[in-house]
């Protein structure tokens, strides 16, 4: 099994010691985000949790738990745009950004870590031009300890005209001009430019568009084998294997504008006041009415020898 922890909130940011009780304990309860009272039991055991995935814009907090954690597999992404404060105003700076990509880069490998830039959108201070000299900044930083980044464009939906009034996804002609830069850019630096779910144009313009997080990257990665029988991609139009996430919606502190994963921010902190790190879940404790319900868990590892 495929394990998450970043695609609800931003454990390593705001709860690692939280995660790394966790895995010394054996096991997480994740409140199911549909039915309030369904909580979900995971064993967590190198044996059936196959790889650790996360994704996360602030590693710190948890590298100094990161022992707890040195019988799993493990892979990064990391967010690294630099939009600032009013847009993104509890993501750390830049550079402190890149020094803690560069720290889980030689801790792990390069193969191991995934830059993303993302999302991309184009406001008053952020033009074509913002975004190139940005980009080129970060990936000359990055150059050697990653070997890709991911590259994907703002989904707009309703509640960002309210967080956001005059940000604007590039249309599809200026993101072939956009892409084509950072394209050049990234290869200039020996870094793989992916896609994400993006428009096919950019496939022609040599954007990367097999996936951000497939078995095959996983594979590579970790030097293994998964069986597709049992883990199945995300998505008709993904390649992706996200695995099962134990994060919180509503949870993230960074309070980046264009979230997607927040819906309301004193919700938001009303969740990160009920969080407690010796709680088996994320916000709040188990209550009387809750069910608890034990995961099936089973490891997709292919046991047949891989010759690469």
């Amino acid at each position: 099994m495929i394990l998450s922890t970043g695609m609800r909130t931003d454990i390593p940011a705001f709860y690692p010691k939280w995660l790394a009780n966790r895995f010394k304990e054996g096991f997480v309860l994740v409140r199911n985000p549909y039915y309030k009272n369904q909580i979900l039991r995971y064993e967590l055991n190198p044996n059936v949790i196959d790889v650790v995935t996360f994704c996360t814009k602030n590693p710190w907090p948890l590298i100094p738990y990161l022992d707890v954690l040195n019988d799993y597999r493990l892979f990064w992404f990391m967010t690294i745009t630099p939009y600032g404060k009013d847009i993104e105003p509890n993501v750390i700076h830049v550079d402190k950004a890149i020094e803690g990509f560069i720290e889980l880069s030689k801790r792990y490998g390069k193969n191991k870590i995934v830059w993303r830039y993302d999302p991309i959108f184009y406001y008053e201070r952020f033009d074509r031009k913002r975004h190139i000299k940005a980009f080129e900044y970060i990936c000359e930083r990055l150059s050697g300890y990653t070997d890709t980044v991911i590259i994907s464009f703002l989904q707009m939906y309703k509640k960002l005209e309210k967080n956001m009034p005059g940000i604007f996804p590039p249309s599809i002609d200026e993101q072939v001009i956009l892409v084509k830069e950072l394209v050049s850019i990234a290869k200039k630096y020996n870094i793989n430019p992916k896609g994400c779910s993006e428009n096919p144009k950019l496939k022609y313009i040599g954007l990367d568009m097999s996936g951000c997080q497939t078995a095959t990257v996983l594979e590579n990665a970790c030097g293994i084998n998964i069986n597709l029988d049992r883990e199945k991609p995300s998505r008709s139009n993904c390649n992706c294997i996200l695995g099962r996430d134990i994060g919180a919606y509503n949870s993230c502190m960074h309070f980046c504008k264009y979230c997607y994963a927040n819906y309301d921010i004193e919700l938001v902190k009303k969740n990160y006041n009920l969080h407690d790190d010796n709680s088996p879940l994320l916000i709040g404790n188990v209550e009387a009415n809750d069910e608890i319900c034990d995961v099936k868990q089973l490891s997709n590892i292919d046991k047949r020898l891989r010759l690469f």
